[in-house]
């Protein structure tokens, strides 16, 4: 379909190519060279660190750094996303489109990809030149179109990445890459998104953020004055040296290349609901859900993991499942015995953290060669509401340790998770975490409270997830997405049943320690505690 323009009563959209349209020519890179001259972005860091990577909306909590790494039974995933460009002048409004589509997409997994994190690291010389106003930072050239395309391939194929951290002040990329997985949606944004023939291909869905001139100069001088602190005169004069030109040279000529084109921003819902109707169609078209089904038999025959650890089944150990898995036990027995379990299950995994020699003397002045942890902290997360049960096992042992807490829940309609509730502590990501669930089914809950931490900068080789119950199912699937993560139980029982309950199980665990009746046929997301 050529281009065209859609008059409502609501509001007006340009749509070129809608919505399945033609290809974008040959590009060749699009742009071409010219002499550099734009004053330097004063923004510390680029957006991938400085936001947080929640999104809340009145329907739901939308994790914005994509979703764990669900896997078909062959190890890939037959499904790609569905990303979607966004294009437009600096100030034009292309973050506040981009969560108008998101919370109106009401999905609860989506990446939000900036190019501000893919500037190049500037050479000694061009330090110089950045710090006298005179490199041009919204030149094609600025940009490392390389590892952009690269990252963005990855996430379509729905593998996790790691993104640069740009730091503004020194030109350069911080030590600390930020960890990003794909999703069912990723939303690319940057002045330049549409400046790149590799790019181009690998966008689903091109959208122009079209604004009035007028409008994004005056949104760059109520930002400029007061987030920036500097004069009228000076905004004034960078914008008509450097940033109209860029724009008339750059930037509008792609406009040509999108599939649709948004006058007046985020507030143009005629737009946001047009767009919104093509990706769900487009996403149920792909159906990007977990065949837990798929995996549950995929599993089936294969080793366990090296990263398991089974606590060796002693008369203690055995006698105490026996008491816990019979359901006449009575609730305050169920209770002593699952505590005792969890006290021997957090002794276990304590000794999977690093530790040093270290020399004391004794009473008798005689030197003793002992060990202490090694690491800065120690940090219990628990799964809620059943995880919550093992916390006062980690305090017993790990005086002044910190708890967070993180509530996820299955969605019967995708049967994936969705995060409902999250407190963690203040640099968890320096932290050894002990992640606490009490049983794990299908691994789905357990895979997302993983990768929670690690979009929270823990690092993957320092988390110990630890369960009182395990299928086979989740520890295989927690294994394959995250290889370096030490996983402890007590047991673990072969097999999940049609409602991926493990079989023979304990039942529902926050229902029996907590006195709470499950009616038939229970579902995780009518209880409290999910067992996925």
């Amino acid at each position: 379909m050529g281009s065209g323009f859609l008059q409502t009563s609501k509001g007006e959209v340009w749509i070129s190519r809608l919505i399945h349209g033609g290809g974008e020519g040959s590009l060749d890179r699009l742009l071409t060279s010219v002499s550099s001259g734009l004053s330097p972005r004063k923004r510390t860091t680029s957006q991938c660190k400085s936001e947080p990577p929640l999104l809340r909306t009145s329907k739901r909590t939308i994790y914005t750094a994509g979703r764990p790494p669900w896997y078909n039974e062959h190890g890939t995933q037959s499904k790609e996303a569905f990303v979607i460009g966004l294009c437009g002048g600096s100030a034009s409004g292309k973050t506040t489109v981009a969560r108008k589509i998101i919370e109106a997409l009401d999905v609860p997994w989506v990446v939000l990809l900036s190019m501000d994190s893919f500037y190049k690291v500037l050479t000694h010389e061009q330090q110089v030149t950045a710090a006298s106003n005179d490199y041009n930072f919204d030149h094609p050239d600025a940009f490392d179109f390389g590892l952009l395309a690269h990252t963005l391939r990855k996430l379509k194929l729905g593998k996790s990445v790691k993104i640069p951290v740009y730091d503004f002040t020194t030109h350069g990329r911080q030590k600390d890459w930020k960890t990003v997985y794909g999703a069912s949606v990723i939303i690319f944004e940057g002045i330049m998104a549409f400046a790149d023939k590799e790019l181009l291909q690998l966008l689903d869905m091109k959208i122009f953020v079209e604004t009035d001139s007028d409008i994004r100069l005056v949104r760059r001088l109520q930002r400029d004055i007061t987030e920036r602190g500097r004069d009228i005169d000076g905004v004034i004069k960078q914008y008509n040296k450097f940033v109209k030109p860029a724009f008339e040279q750059y930037i509008e000529p792609t406009m040509r290349l999108a599939d649709i084109v948004v006058p007046r921003g985020g507030g143009n819902m005629v737009a946001i609901d047009l767009i919104v109707q093509h990706v769900h169609s487009q996403l149920e078209e792909r159906k990007l859900r977990w065949d837990m089904a798929a995996l549950a038999s995929a599993h089936q025959a294969q080793p366990l993991p090296q990263t398991l650890s089974v606590l060796e089944s002693t008369p203690q150990v055995r006698g105490m499942h026996t008491i816990i898995r019979n359901k006449e036990t009575s609730r305050d027995e169920f209770i002593f015995y699952s505590k005792r379990l969890m006290r021997l299950l957090i002794e276990r995994a304590l000794s999977f953290l690093p530790s040093e020699s270290h020399i004391v003397q004794t009473p008798q002045g005689e030197d003793y060669e002992g060990r202490t942890f090694h690491g800065k902290r120690i940090t219990g997360v628990s799964i809620l509401r059943a995880g919550e049960t093992m916390e006062p096992a980690l305090r017993a042992v790990c005086k002044d340790v910190r708890i967070g807490k993180i509530l996820i829940q299955t969605n019967q309609d995708t049967g994936e998770p969705e995060l409902h509730y999250l407190r963690l502590p203040k640099d968890i990501g320096e932290d050894h975490v002990i992640l606490m669930d009490c049983t794990v089914s299908t691994g789905a809950a357990a895979m997302m409270a993983v990768r929670v931490l690690l979009d929270h900068d823990v690092q993957e080789d320092k988390i110990l997830l630890v369960s009182l119950l395990m299928a086979e199912m989740g520890v295989h699937s927690v294994a394959y997405a995250f290889p370096q993560v030490q996983i402890i139980t007590t047991a673990v029982d072969k097999k999940v049943n049609d409602l991926f309950h493990i079989i023979p199980g304990i039942g529902n665990f926050g229902d029996r320690y907590f006195g709470t009746d499950a009616p038939p046929e229970w579902s995780d997301e009518e209880m409290d505690e999910p067992s996925y």
